[in-house]
């Protein structure tokens, strides 16, 4: 008997997609999920199961509040899709590549196109900013209207409403994806070296999250913010920020381990009401584990089908899944 045979699972409780093609991302909205295909389309799962077109071309990023999920693609558009399923253009470049999008408060959007961010109200006049760089990735603060802008050489701090320049975090490097702790008071940059920077916005302190034998390209908050769960290990690495100095001098917790070795993790999401963290792997096993004391849940085998897209419904109640090769599913729990 095999590892995985020996864990509770919950496979019997995955209705199964056939969406035929990659899942590059995966969201809720309400309760019906939303996958993101490498055409451009969205399959939406609830009841039934329909697709929408979002862009003539590839995604290149998306977010989602839970109500209403913003995409990017490479035919220059911002496209908002709301739980009806009814897709509506926001913005269009005229061609320019859309790289990153953000939802944030009060249904407040952020974009960027190459060296320029822009942010748009729900309400009111859009405004921009030229970065140093290329933006890399862009995250609201979980409170007020403040967006984190990483880029070459490190993050900008931008309140688009108030006048003026921007808080500049320096690190040399190329920073990619970037979070804000749920207290507002660490921003975190995924890079290109496989590692995380971050900095303590209090006092400016860095802090530097290394160690990992591959790139990190996926990350994810816990409930309650308590951990920043990441991939790019054989095992998903979580890194504590409910103390003062959050990760500093502290070593982070390791969960989920892989079934084989030498397999990373390349999804996690963090259970939206538990302390319990999906993990989904290159081989295609996704692992369902509690983090106090590291109990499994086998929400799915390995295939050999690596796992490209996770999420939690906002009830926590429904997860979703999607593979490389086109296969995905939603599990209730």
């Amino acid at each position: 008997m095999t590892s995985e045979t020996k864990r509770p699972s919950i496979r019997e409780r995955i209705r199964a997609i056939d969406p035929g093609e990659t899942v590059i991302a995966a969201h809720f909205l309400g309760d019906q999920a939303a996958l993101l295909l490498a055409s451009g389309e969205a399959v939406l799962a609830g009841a039934s199961d329909r697709r929408v077109t979002l862009h003539e071309g590839g995604i290149l990023d998306s977010a989602s509040d839970g109500a209403v999920l913003v995409t990017a693609g490479d035919d220059g558009r911002v496209v908002l899709l709301d739980a009806k399923g009814e897709p509506r253009m926001v913005h269009d470049s005229g061609g320019t590549w859309i790289d990153r999008v953000a939802v944030g408060p009060s249904r407040s959007l952020a974009w960027s196109a190459g060296r320029t961010v822009t942010y748009r109200p729900e309400k009111g006049e859009a405004k921009t900013l030229a970065l140093p760089s290329a933006c890399g990735g862009i995250a609201f603060f979980p409170k007020g209207q403040r967006l984190a802008l990483a880029h070459y050489n490190g993050a900008t701090l931008w309140y688009p409403n108030v006048a003026g320049e921007p808080q500049k975090l320096e690190w040399k490097g190329s920073h990619l994806g970037i979070t804000v702790s749920a207290d507002q008071r660490f921003v975190v940059t995924t890079m290109q070296e496989p590692q995380l920077h971050g900095w303590r916005l209090e006092d400016g302190q860095h802090m530097r999250m290394s160690g990992y034998p591959g790139k990190v390209r996926s990350f994810a908050w816990t409930h309650g913010g308590k951990f920043l769960a990441t991939s790019g290990a054989s095992e998903a690495i979580l890194w504590p920020f409910s103390g003062k100095n959050g990760p500093m001098g502290v070593n982070p917790t390791m969960i989920a381990p892989a079934a084989k070795a030498g397999i990373k993790v390349t999804q996690v999401a963090g259970h939206p009401a538990a302390p319990v963290v999906a993990a989904g792997f290159a081989d295609g096993l996704i692992l369902l584990c509690r983090i106090e004391d590291g109990a499994e849940i086998l929400m799915r085998e390995p295939d050999g089908d690596a796992v490209t897209a996770l999420a939690w419904r906002a009830d926590g109640k429904a997860a979703a899944f999607g593979t490389e090769s086109g296969k995905a599913g939603i599990a209730l729990l």
